[in-house]
C-alpha cells in the first residue's frame, strides 16, 4: 500500500526506533512536538511516550500536539482505517489517556482546514469544526472525563485564505461561538471556553501560474490570522503548487512569519481589527451563519451522524463546484490564471529520489524484526486484540506494550482491522 509513498508525506515511521533515531540528540523535555497523524494517532503518541521513556523523560515533561481528528477524515481528507464508531473510540481513548497520565499533550487538534482546502467556505469551516469539536467533547463525557480537566488541552487547526476581512472575521466569530457553545451547552469553566487554535496559510489558493505571487497571498493569509488572534501559525512556501517546498522557498515562508512578528507592529495590541464597523458586522454574520449552520448538524444527531449520511460531504461539494464554476466565469479573478495571465511556462521543480529511502526502510524494518522477541511482539499482539473486542477496555495501554515490544505501526493496525473492519464509504 506504501509503495512509491515513503517520504513523499512526512518521516516514514514505522517502529518506534524510528522514531527514535529521528529525535535523536533532541530532548522531549525540553521542545513541543506535533504530529500531524490521524488513523494511528494513538500509535505515533505511544511512540512518542516511549522515546521519552527510554530519553529518562517522564511522562509529565511530554508536550505536544497529536491532531487525531478521525472525523474530519471521513469528511474531507480520507486517511481513515476504521469504521466511524471504532474510530472514534479510538480517538477518545487518546483524550482519556491524556489526561489521567496528566500529559501537557494537546489530545485532539479538531481540524477545520482541511474541509476548507475541500471547498468548505468560511461559515462552514467554522460550523463543521465546531459541530466535529462537540461530538468529541459528548464522547468523552460519556466516558467519564471532566470536562474542565481535558477540555482546556483541545486545539483547533484553520485556514487562513486571502480574503483578508473575511478571514479576520471568521477567526473572531470563531472565538466568540466556541465560548459560548462550551458556556451553554456545558456550563464550562473559562479555560474550556477559550479557542485556542493553530492556522496554516491556504494551500488550495497557491497557484502554479506565476508562482512568486503566492508570496503575497502567504503574507495576506498570516497577517489576517494574526489579525484574528491566532496563537500558532504555518505560512506554505509558494512553489507548494508545484511540488515539495525547496529549502530557498521554506526559508521564505520562515521570514515572512517573522517579518510579520518584529516589523508590522500587529502583534502589540489584543484583537487589533475590533471595532471597526466592517469588521464587526463581517464577524456578526459568519457567526450567525455558521450557528444556522451547526444547529442543522445538530438536529440531525451530530457529527457522526452526519458523516454516515454524506452531510458534511455534500455542502462542501456544492461550495467547491460553485467556487470553481466562479473561476472559469472570471466572477472571481486569480491573478495570473483567469486574469493577467502570461505566456510563460509553469515551472518545474525537480523531485528528490524517493526510491532510494524506501529501499533504506525497508531494510531497516527487516532489520528490527529480526532482532525483537517474537513472542513478547505476539503476546502484546494479542492483548490489543482482546481489549479491541472488549467496547469497555482501555485502548492506549497494550498499544504501548506492543510498542515497547516493537511491533510495527502495520501490525498494530492491523490486529484493529481484524476486529473491526474497514470502512468503505457509501
Amino acid at each position: 500500500m506504501a509503495e512509491g509513498e515513503v517520504g513523499r508525506a512526512g518521516v516514514a515511521i514505522d517502529t518506534v526506533d524510528d522514531l527514535a533515531r529521528l529525535f535523536d540528540g533532541i530532548p522531549l523535555d525540553r521542545v513541543s512536538t506535533s504530529m500531524t497523524i490521524n488513523a494511528t494517532a494513538p500509535v505515533l503518541l505511544a511512540m512518542y511516550v516511549v522515546v521519552g521513556e527510554e530519553q529518562g523523560v517522564p511522562r509529565g515533561k511530554l508536550q505536544g500536539t497529536v491532531q487525531n481528528d478521525i472525523l474530519k477524515e471521513f469528511i474531507a481528507r480520507g486517511t481513515y482505517i476504521y469504521p466511524i464508531e471504532p474510530s472514534l473510540r479510538l480517538a477518545i481513548d487518546v483524550c482519556r489517556f491524556v489526561t489521567i497520565e496528566g500529559l501537557s499533550v494537546n489530545p485532539i487538534s479538531v481540524s477545520g482546514y482541511h474541509m476548507r482546502e475541500a471547498g468548505a467556505t468560511a461559515a462552514q469551516e467554522v460550523a463543521f469544526t465546531f459541530a466535529n469539536g462537540l461530538e468529541y467533547v459528548r464522547r468523552a463525557l460519556a466516558v467519564g472525563l471532566d470536562l474542565n480537566q481535558f477540555a482546556p488541552r483541545l486545539s483547533f487547526f484553520f485556514a487562513a485564505f486571502t480574503d483578508l476581512f473575511e478571514e479576520v472575521a471568521k477567526f473572531r466569530a470563531a472565538r466568540r461561538l466556541w465560548a459560548r457553545l462550551m458556556k451553554e451547552q456545558f456550563q464550562a469553566n473559562d479555560a474550556a471556553c477559550r479557542l485556542r487554535f493553530h492556522t496554516q496559510t491556504g494551500g488550495s489558493t497557491l497557484t502554479a501560474q506565476q508562482p512568486e505571487n503566492n508570496v503575497v497571498r502567504v503574507a495576506i493569509q498570516a497577517l489576517a490570522a494574526v489579525l484574528g488572534g491566532t496563537q500558532s501559525l504555518h505560512t506554505n512556501a509558494y512553489d507548494e503548487a508545484l511540488a515539495l517546498p525547496t529549502e530557498q522557498s521554506a526559508t521564505l515562508a520562515l521570514r515572512t512569519q517573522q517579518i510579520l512578528a518584529h516589523e508590522t507592529g500587529i502583534s502589540e495590541t489584543v484583537d487589533p481589527a475590533g471595532g471597526s464597523w466592517y469588521v464587526e458586522a463581517l464577524t456578526d454574520r459568519v457567526e450567525r451563519e455558521a450557528r444556522g449552520l451547526l444547529e442543522e448538524i445538530e438536529r440531525t444527531g451530530g457529527a457522526a451522524r452526519a458523516v454516515e449520511q454524506g452531510r458534511f460531504q455534500d455542502a462542501i461539494a456544492r461550495s467547491a463546484y460553485e467556487a470553481q464554476r466562479a473561476i472559469e466565469s472570471e466572477e472571481s479573478l486569480v491573478v495570473g490564471v483567469n486574469e493577467y495571465a502570461d505566456e510563460q511556462d509553469v515551472p518545474s521543480v525537480p523531485a528528490p529520489e524517493y526510491s532510494a529511502l524506501a529501499l533504506a526502510q525497508r531494510r531497516r524494518v527487516a532489520a528490527q524484526r529480526g532482532t525483537r522477541e517474537a513472542g513478547r511482539v505476539q503476546r502484546t499482539l494479542e492483548a490489543l486484540q482482546a481489549a479491541g473486542r472488549d467496547p469497555a477496555a482501555p485502548l492506549m495501554e497494550p498499544i504501548l506494550d506492543a510498542v515497547r515490544a516493537r511491533a510495527t505501526v502495520g501490525e498494530i493496525s492491523d490486529v484493529l482491522r481484524g476486529v473491526w473492519g474497514v470502512y468503505r464509504p457509501a
